[in-house]
């Protein structure tokens, strides 16, 4: 889940009374929680995470509580079979006043490594194929810009890696980025038919972009294959096919 407003807000006022549902999804993806905050009168992100579920983390509620932005990232993480649940894998991931969160699996999660710019490689602490999406982006976004930087990421881990889902959501002082690129075929097996489908709403006082499988009465639906990039000054959305 994402947000950008035009004054500083929190994840509970943005999304209202239906925000303890989605927390509700932490009895699955239980694994820990991360939160970004993204102020654009900060020069880097903000970052909170612990491997906790939240709905059982009495940090979550205060961190809630007391977050005041006027853009933020929330993760709750159901890690990969065969990778570690520690706090060095636990979403968000920062770069300067980027944040990243993925959901979804990349097989192996080092087959695209090679693409990966030294300089970011040597970043990278935890054993995720979501870090190294993410020091992958940054690197292709250095060389290409945001749009096309996005759109080579994908392409490039697609050809060297197998996916179940690329979704991710991209955020940093003057964009917020949410991708939709998932094969709903290889969704959980237990899972409905919309487990992968990104919904946003957008009113006067800002955006919010969230995954399924809670309640999201009126939201609309960003298309898989997609991307959408929110200008932060003028909350625009620019849609575009990846």
């Amino acid at each position: 889940m994402g947000y950008v407003s035009q004054a500083e807000s929190s994840f509970p006022a943005q999304v209202g009374k239906d925000f303890e549902e989605f927390i509700a999804l932490s009895s699955v993806h239980c694994d820990g929680w991360g939160i970004s905050t993204n102020d654009r009168q900060h020069a880097h992100a903000v970052l909170e995470k612990k491997v906790e579920a939240a709905a059982e983390s009495a940090t979550f509620q205060k961190v809630i509580a007391d977050n005041a932005a006027d853009g933020a990232l929330l993760h709750l993480r159901w890690a990969t079979k065969g990778l570690s649940i520690s706090e060095n894998n636990t979403h968000p991931f920062v770069y300067g006043d980027y944040s990243f969160i993925h959901n979804g699996s990349i097989f192996p999660p080092d087959s695209f490594s090679d693409f990966i710019d030294e300089k970011f490689k040597k970043l990278i602490v935890g054993d995720t194929d979501s870090e190294r999406y993410f020091y992958l982006m940054m690197t292709q976004i250095e060389k290409l810009g945001l749009a096309e930087g996005i759109k080579t990421t994908l392409a490039i881990i697609k050809e060297h890696g197998k996916t179940t889902s690329l979704n991710f959501m991209l955020m940093n002082k003057e964009s917020f980025v949410v991708g939709s690129e998932h094969n709903s075929e290889k969704k959980p097996d237990w899972a409905p038919a919309d487990y992968y489908v990104i919904k946003y709403k957008k009113d006067a006082d800002g955006v919010l972009f969230a995954s399924s499988g809670w309640n999201q009465p009126g939201w609309h639906t960003l298309e898989n294959h997609h991307a959408a990039i929110v200008n932060r000054s003028t909350f625009e959305i620019d849609v575009i096919n990846l």
